[in-house]
């Protein structure tokens, strides 16, 4: 007889016995019960340790949707608000420049606001180095290979002085007009700061995971931790095979003595700790009866905030069939997305394979997470929603 079950760790299995990742673990809550939670091979494969429930994973982009979180925070305690303008917080952001179609810099037509942050339309790239990538991603590739220069050399650069740098890069294109994944997340970080008067792991501790006992996530893993700290790889195209990664991408770093703190990746957390913040957003901001944000922020939260004009942009594999509010994604085309998920479900996934949706409609949440680098949106995670969604008129009370 057909056992859901069976068929997840199969999958699972499957790309560990492959050698396309060293380990991964499955969680799926439905109906307010955990319905199954599966391992499978090693957060250390070199030292053979297995992956646990408490395995400490690098979020990398799952910080995200927290740091939306912690804005819609403040705007209903009425700290910010969307149509505030990021200079009003951050003075570097000011006196922004954009490329023009001669390709020089100019001021903007407007000025970016908080609203153009979380929904990513505010022009902001990540670091890009390809052909036919943006001026502006080459420019924010040679800043933060500087940046990231000096945090190797032993200087603690702060969250302020990593974004006012960024602030001076020109914009890919004019806020608001279309949507582009980048640094916006991070920007938010440094808003927070500003708006609170707090180190932004120190507002996220107190005002979140405290709240939400979220006790393995932060911006540092404390040496007391860091033996359940998974282990990173990278596929090697030449070696075929999985190597342990050691660079820095984006500016993580996990000591005890981080100083910049990534608002759009720089996370560690726990399967059992995410789902947490999961929980509490899938039951309208409530978590074990303590309320975190309000039933309408939530709904606010889920809601595709993109125009036509700025969707089209959206044409990653992982994002098509969708559109994106509030730094997620949001399902609104099942047969573009090749998914029989439902209309609304909505989440995100980070660089490292980790991957979390929400569903209202079937009120369930599903984790997935693995420490392969470039590794989200596989075939692998597309046959485990199907097998999940297959499979919610067979779980059990």
């Amino acid at each position: 007889m057909y056992d859901y079950r069976q068929a997840i760790d199969r999958i699972m299995r499957q790309e560990v016995e492959a050698g396309q990742i060293a380990g991964a673990g499955y969680l799926l809550i439905q109906g307010g019960k955990e319905r199954y939670f599966s391992v499978c091979g090693y957060g250390d494969r070199e030292k053979k340790t297995p992956i646990e429930r408490d395995t400490i994973f690098r979020l990398f982009s799952m910080t995200k949707p927290i740091t939306a979180a912690a804005v819609m925070l403040l705007v209903e305690r009425g700290e910010l608000d969307l149509r505030d303008t990021v200079g009003s917080y951050l003075p570097a952001f000011g006196e922004q420049t954009v490329w023009n179609p001669q390709g020089e810099p100019v001021p903007v037509e407007r000025a970016t606001t908080i609203y153009d942050l979380l929904n990513m339309t505010s022009g902001i790239p990540y670091p890009e180095n390809w052909e036919g990538c943006s001026p502006s991603g080459v420019l924010m590739d040679e800043l933060f290979r500087e940046l990231k220069q000096a945090q190797a050399g032993g200087q603690r650069l702060t969250t302020r002085e990593w974004i006012d740098r960024i602030a001076a890069v020109p914009l890919a294109f004019q806020p608001g007009e279309r949507w582009m994944y980048g640094l916006s997340a991070d920007v938010l970080g440094a808003v927070v700061e500003v708006a609170t008067g707090k180190r932004y792991g120190d507002f996220l501790r107190e005002e979140i995971f405290e709240p939400l006992r979220m006790t393995d996530t932060g911006f540092c893993v404390p040496r007391d931790k860091r033996e359940r700290f998974a282990q990173n790889y990278i596929w090697n195209g030449e070696k075929i095979g999985l190597e342990i990664y050691t660079d820095c991408n984006l500016g993580e770093y996990y000591g005890e003595d981080v100083s910049f703190e990534s608002g759009g990746a720089g996370l560690v957390s726990t399967m059992e700790d995410y789902s947490h913040f999961a929980r509490m957003l899938l039951q309208g901001g409530v978590y074990d009866g303590v309320r975190l944000l309000g039933e309408k922020t939530v709904r606010f939260m889920r809601q595709d905030r993109l125009s036509a004009g700025q969707k089209a942009a959206l044409q990653w594999d992982s994002n098509l069939g969708c559109g994106y509010g509030c730094l997620m994604r949001v399902l609104t085309d099942q047969g573009a997305a090749g998914t029989i998920g439902s209309l609304g479900e909505y989440g995100w996934d980070g660089w490292t394979g980790n991957y979390m949706t929400i569903d209202p409609e079937n009120d369930m949440i599903m984790l997935y997470f693995i420490q392969r680098c470039g590794y989200s949106s596989t075939s692998a995670l597309r046959r485990l929603r199907n097998i999940t969604y297959g499979a919610l008129e067979r779980m059990e009370d």
